[in-house]
């Protein structure tokens, strides 16, 4: 007889069980769009952060080095979602902003997430939902 799961063994499986899932879902919505998951993650934080951002900041966002946004940033810019412009007041700095198209697709991007949090979360109640955004910030501000 195999020995008892660990609370945390089990909190470890089921964070990997979701994060299969998220991801399963992610690729299939996102594969419509042309764009790779990473391309549209890219969309996603402009998007949400309403105004431009520098290329360090969006790479510190995104986890990655700003030689491996730069590539992905030129192929937004090919297909007009994003657009790269010099900071005026750091010559060394670019921003980088969504164009109208870039707007667009983030818009209807957003609108698939907001259905699967709905989904996600149908069968908790109202003080189950913000206990479970309330842990949500709680990792994610550790992280």
């Amino acid at each position: 007889m195999p020995a008892p799961m660990t609370e945390t063994a089990k909190l470890s499986q089921q964070i990997v069980e979701l994060y299969e899932r998220l991801s399963s879902w992610e690729q299939d919505v996102v594969k419509s769009s042309g764009l790779s998951p990473a391309q549209m993650h890219t969309i996603e934080i402009v998007g949400h952060c309403g105004a431009a951002l520098r290329m360090k900041e969006l790479a510190k966002k995104m986890g990655v080095t700003t030689g491996t946004l730069t590539v992905m940033i030129d192929r937004l810019e090919q297909q007009e979602l994003l657009r790269r412009s010099p900071h005026q007041t750091d010559r060394r700095s670019y921003l980088i902003a969504l164009t109208e198209k870039g707007r667009e697709l983030f818009a209807e991007h957003h609108q698939y997430h907001l259905r699967l949090t709905e989904e996600i979360t149908a069968t908790l109640s109202q003080e189950e939902r913000a206990m479970f955004s309330a842990v949500l910030g709680k990792i994610i501000g550790q992280m």
